[in-house]
């Protein structure tokens, strides 16, 4: 019986709850021995040029045994944008060298012999900076009134869509809405924050322990700015405690840990601060959105416009790249006849951008569903019902969205039923009715989101691929080495699921192996919500192929013909079709040679997960608190694996959506000094704050992996996010107030209420 689709307890779990994990901060290992410290001189200053950096002070400091400036570090390279549509002019030095363009950005290191003593001693360099004025508001960088590099032109790194609009777009609307919209910086804040730890041997081989996403593209990003060769490196990947695109690649710090250990001769390790991750490390987000929509009064919509403004922070990293991603998915779940979209990616004085769950794509749904719930509020219509008659219509065969999306399959009307029925969405407005007529204090709102996003993306190199190898071992275990790179997701309990079920191991003795370049030269690593689909698959196909290999051997031991063999899963050997006594199990296969075999799954494209969230919320009119009392959520990513696995990444996505919605934003000040670079400052949901997540079951496979899996580790970022925000607006529209920016904090609602109380909705 096949264990697929069943709810497997993982696998990951007793050794978290028991002994707890290894981060790259508890590693032992005795090539680390006699490694000493790094700590990073930080600019307390958003945007100054560096006329000089005097060390004398630091450099006679208790166990301080060097600091290294720009002006050391002069082998290493110097960062431009990933792709050559970006402004080449932009570029940064791993250690800021003339100019620094955000608060954090490293400008010096410190290498001390224990931890503790680095930071006094950082505080000790003198940094004669000449402050040159902050650009924090994205129209003012625009505006290029100040350059953050001359040298470039302009602050524009990369624009995308067409060069002009078209001005007559709307001509035939009856009502036409267009609102800015804030989607705001957030930050990824990981429990375990940025880390390193590196060692180079008397091969010349650099070997670096960093917690990421993707062990292939850290010794990549990492080779590249060290000037060496890839195969000079060596990542192994220690546990990680999330991610949530923000440990994809290597940053300059990592490069730096690197550096350092091969300057000094010694084991090198860093660990940063919560302090530091939250100004340092890069945000998600960041978005200044301009969405006109229009149509009919019955509800049809005729045209859809959206305009990106992107913040990319100081330096164009991979967040530049993101409105791209939110301009392919432009339409959304919807057939509108006339949709254009273009945008702007600026640099300002703050953090550099990069991913964040669901990188780009939240952002396109936010913007869509916003719209959509403007439009039904100018017309006057039931939001669900204007939803319902411009949805596209489902769909089995491959379908092109417009702008360069290929959407698998969807039924998105289907979704929205579900979710609807589920909630009991006529109860609710019938309740929302009786308590407006009683004035009630709590007014209750509800808000929907219907999305499809993209998952499993290829790269510019090909199709989406990923590998895996399984063997088999004569004591009867097997091992799988997966390019993958899980960070909580439970592929060491799918992975061996799949395996199990081709080759009839018990899961609890399969090892899953990822995160070492040396193991595992080649992966495509974790995010995109790319893994099942790919990875999962590629272990699958991994196990059939062995399975052929087997029973060729299998075949030759008994002396039959291989076509006579059937394979018996519960005994996890291969028998004589009408003889069971004759029989070979493949542990007695690889007892006699090695029984492994390498796949490499290739997918024909994307796929596209979809889905609709119904958010439930309680609005106090008279503090603006919002207390998030029920989310019901349809996520169709295809055929389900494990629903334990699922519904936990399900889980986990909606709060962190519901989170940004609610109250997570990074702030700056006039100056660009960071006011939320702490946990007291930068909030987020636990789980006493939201409700038990109402999760609806749909199903509808793909054909492009024999799995039939979409992706679903974003799905939560995507629904949830617009379906808070429109359920809060909701509760208070019927006090004239039209939008709320996120987050909706009670001080955000509350003046929302008294503004439109006044005439200003």
């Amino acid at each position: 019986m096949s264990i697929l689709g069943t709810r497997v307890l993982r696998t990951e779990d007793p050794k978290f709850m028991t002994t707890g994990g290894v981060y790259t901060e508890d590693l032992v290992d005795e090539r680390l021995t006699g490694a000493v410290y790094v700590t990073f001189a930080r600019s307390p200053i958003a945007h100054a040029r560096i006329n000089g950096i005097d060390t004398s002070a630091v450099r006679d400091s208790d166990g301080v045994l060097a600091v290294f400036t720009a002006a050391d570090v002069t082998d290493t390279a110097t960062l431009r944008g990933m792709t050559r549509d970006i402004n080449q002019e932009m570029t940064q030095t791993l250690l800021a060298s003339d100019t620094v363009r955000y608060v954090g950005e490293p400008v010096a290191i410190v290498v001390t012999e224990q931890a503790y003593q680095g930071e006094d001693a950082a505080d000790l360099i003198d940094v004669d900076y000449d402050p040159l004025p902050a650009v924090i508001d994205l129209h003012d960088a625009e505006s290029d009134k100040t350059l953050l590099f001359p040298e470039a032109g302009s602050n524009t790194a990369v624009r995308y869509g067409p060069p002009q609009l078209d001005e007559h777009l709307f001509d035939d609307c009856e009502v036409v809405v267009s609102r800015e919209i804030v989607n705001q910086r957030v930050a990824p804040a990981p429990m375990e924050s940025r880390s390193a730890a590196a060692v180079w041997g008397e091969d010349g081989r650099l070997v670096a322990w960093i917690p990421n996403q993707g062990a292939q593209g850290t010794r990549a990003a990492l080779a590249a700015m060290l000037k060496v060769s890839p195969d000079k490196v060596r990542i192994i990947t220690p546990d990680v405690g999330g991610a949530f695109g923000a440990k994809f690649g290597a940053d300059p710090e990592h490069a730096l840990v690197a550096w350092t250990a091969r300057r000094l001769g010694r084991p090198v390790r860093w660990s940063e601060t919560r302090y530091e991750n939250l100004m340092g490390m890069t945000h998600g987000r960041g978005q200044l959105q301009t969405v006109t929509i229009g149509g009919r009064r019955d509800g049809t919509v005729l045209a859809y416009r959206l305009e990106v403004l992107q913040d990319c922070g100081g330096y164009p990293r991979i967040g530049t790249l993101l409105p791209s991603l939110t301009l392919l998915m432009t339409p959304g779940t919807y057939a509108f006849a006339k949709v254009e979209s273009a945008a702007r990616s600026v640099v300002t004085t703050t953090t550099p951008m990069g991913a964040y769950r669901g990188a780009g794509r939240p952002e396109a749904t936010a913007a869509v569903e916003r719209a959509m719930d403007l439009f039904a509020a100018e017309i006057g219509m039931d939001p669900a019902e204007v939803r319902r008659r411009n949805l596209l219509p489902a769909f089995t065969e491959p379908r092109n969205n417009g702008f360069g999306a290929l959407y698998d399959s969807g039924d998105y009307a289907t979704a929205l039923d579900r979710a609807l029925e589920a909630a009991g969405y006529g109860r609710l407005r019938a309740e929302q009715v009786e308590r407006r007529a009683r004035g009630d204090v709590k007014a209750l709102g509800i808000g929907i989101a219907c999305y499809v996003e993209i998952t499993g993306a290829g790269a510019e190199s090909g199709d989406p691929h990923e590998n895996a190898t399984v063997e088999v071992h004569p004591d009867g275990s097997a091992t799988i080495l997966t390019g993958t790179s899980p960070h909580g997701q439970g592929h060491g309990t799918a992975w061996a699921m799949l395996a199990s079920d081709e080759l009839g191991i018990p899961v609890e003795r399969i090892t899953v192996r990822h995160g070492d370049t040396d193991l595992i030269p080649e992966g495509g690593g974790t995010g995109g919500s790319r893994s099942l689909q790919q990875g999962g698959a590629a272990v699958r196909q991994a196990s059939q192929e062995l399975l052929e290999v087997a029973r060729d051997r299998a075949a030759d031991e008994l002396e039959v013909d291989a076509r006579d063999l059937r394979f018996d899963v519960d005994r996890s050997a291969f028998t004589v079709a009408g003889v069971q006594q004759a029989a070979v199990s493949l542990a007695d296969l690889a007892g006699k040679e090695r029984l492994f075999v390498r796949a490499v799954f290739t997918a024909p494209g994307a796929t596209f997960p979809f889905g609709a969230h119904v958010a439930v919320v309680e609005v106090d009119t008279e503090t603006g608190k919002v207390e998030l009392s029920r989310l019901i959520a349809v996520d169709d990513a295809g055929t389900i694996l494990n629903p334990l696995l699922a519904d936990g990444q399900r889980h986990g996505g909606i709060a962190q959506g519901a989170a940004q919605a609610l109250l997570e934003e990074v702030v700056y000040d006039a100056d660009g000094n960071p006011l939320t670079a702490s946990f007291a400052d930068y909030p987020f949901l636990s789980a006493t704050e939201v409700p038990s997540f109402e999760l609806v079951d749909m199903q509808t496979p793909t054909t492009y992996n024999p799995l039939g899996a979409k992706g679903i580790g974003e799905a939560g970022t995507i629904g949830a996010t617009p379906a808070v925000q429109n359920a809060v607006v909701d509760a208070v529209s019927h006090l004239g107030v039209r939008h709320i920016d996120m987050p909706t904090s009670p001080q955000t609602v509350w003046r929302a209420i008294v503004s439109a109380s006044e005439g200003n909705a």
